[in-house]
């Protein structure tokens, strides 16, 4: 009987290490730091509660992960396509988008952001210099929008239609 138990054992050990590697190999593999997923807006997971606001700038965002790491949250946008030779300025900007929510949010700092792509993941510093030009590009699109000098920044008619603004936008494709 105690060969049985011992055996029994034995297997319930090897399937729990096997767990644990495989759950380490997918981990590894997302692209996410190690640490506490605490947000998610992925079609994987349950939808998140509410997105991030910053009543004071009337911004709003819904990163795609922000994870604890030492008391820290992280966000972390992904990214279908391949990476680029080097991360496109709107990535990066909303990016910084989300540091800046996170900031707001916890008061605490986010010392970077990531950039997953399908092949890898870019981590991004938020600097203070960073953070300046982040505000100066929305007080420029405040400003245009305003004075109504706001234009269309493309001509991808599929881009126009998957756009949440479609049904107000005058530029539409």
């Amino acid at each position: 009987m105690s060969y049985a138990l011992f055996g029994l054992t034995l297997l319930f050990l090897f399937f729990a290490f096997f767990l644990l590697r495989r759950s380490t190999q997918q981990k590894r593999e997302s692209g996410l730091p190690l640490g506490r997923v605490v947000y998610s807006d992925t079609e994987d997971w349950i939808r998140a509660e509410k997105p991030l606001f910053d009543a004071l700038l009337q911004l709003t965002g819904k990163p795609d992960y922000l994870v604890e790491q030492h008391g820290v949250t992280i966000p972390v946008e992904v990214k279908s396509a391949l990476s680029p030779a080097l991360p496109h300025p709107g990535h990066v900007f909303q990016l910084a988008v989300y540091c800046l929510l996170v900031e707001r949010s916890t008061g605490k700092r986010t010392p970077y952001g990531l950039l997953r792509y399908a092949n890898r993941t870019l981590q991004i510093d938020y600097t203070p210099q960073l953070e300046n030009e982040l505000l100066d590009l929305l007080a420029d699109v405040r400003s245009k929008e305003r004075s109504g000098e706001l234009s269309r920044s493309h001509n991808e008619k599929a881009r126009c239609q998957r756009c949440g603004y479609r049904s107000i936008c005058t530029q539409r494709l």
